[in-house]
């Protein structure tokens, strides 16, 4: 089945270097990275058993002037761009960029939610779904949850179910930060909505990528240059999670089990 309005469809590093940022990210997701050959930039793709699933970005000159800064994104795929950024802009979201057409890939929009929250836009070409997310089982190296943390948890899922018609699951209760609120997308569990709490700068989000074991996944962040700012915290199920900084201050999201 092809993608349709509101999937998660690619999952992008901004990097101000992109060989080191390589160097961190192979060896924890069993990625590999190749040059995408783009002309004008350093875009490189990595891969995971052959399937490509993320993108990543050497941000240049131009662009840290203009702002930017080493961040993961994520793609959220559209039926018809323009009528998405009419319907975004309506909804109080802003438009940074595009939308800019690239063959054989699609059209892509950089726009922030009315919280200023960034994503990309992509109305794609091409047949098949995209793989980058994992919808129904767990595969390692995929992203396994969209997690959005928000000052306005209420405006976000206003804007985002009304935007990509998202519907509202479970809910669990997480005291003085409010509810998690679960999302769903067609049949299958896209991610969650929540309270930014205080300590965090702003509001983001967070793309928890698939590991075999989250001690060894901790144990290799560090010893590559990271920083781990939060756990492995159980979670619901029976899995872990951990939220980190690469080397060139990215925020990162890890899921896995505990392991033996």
């Amino acid at each position: 089945m092809a993608d349709t309005q509101g999937d998660f469809i690619w999952y992008e590093l901004m990097t101000i270097d992109a060989d080191a940022a390589r160097k961190f990210y192979e060896p924890l997701f069993g990625w590999k990275f190749a040059d995408s050959d783009m002309p004008g930039l350093d875009y490189r793709l990595g891969s995971k058993d052959g399937t490509d699933v993320v993108g990543m970005l050497e941000l240049t000159i131009e662009m840290i002037n203009g702002g930017a800064r080493p961040a993961w994104i994520g793609y959220i795929a559209v039926d018809d761009i323009g009528i998405s950024i009419t319907a975004l802009k309506d909804k109080g979201g802003q438009v940074f960029m595009g939308p800019d057409h690239l063959e054989g890939v699609g059209q892509m929009a950089m726009v922030a939610d009315p919280q200023g929250v960034p994503f990309y836009l992509m109305q794609p070409e091409g047949e098949g779904p995209a793989t980058s997310f994992a919808k129904y089982e767990p595969q390692v190296g995929h992203c396994a949850w969209n997690e959005l943390v928000t000052e306005d948890p209420q405006a976000a899922d206003a804007f985002y179910t009304g935007m990509f018609g998202w519907q509202r699951g479970e809910a669990m209760d997480m005291g003085e930060t409010g509810l998690y609120q679960m999302y769903t997308q067609d049949d299958y569990g896209l991610g969650a909505i929540t309270q930014r709490p205080p300590e965090m700068p702003a509001s983001a989000w967070a793309f928890y990528f698939r590991v075999p074991e989250i001690e060894a996944a901790k144990s290799q962040v560090e010893k590559s240059g990271g920083q781990v700012v939060n756990g492995p915290m159980e979670i619901p199920g029976g899995e872990y999670v951990l939220q980190g900084l690469d080397p060139q201050g990215a925020f990162f999201s890890i899921i896995g089990p505990k392991g033996s």
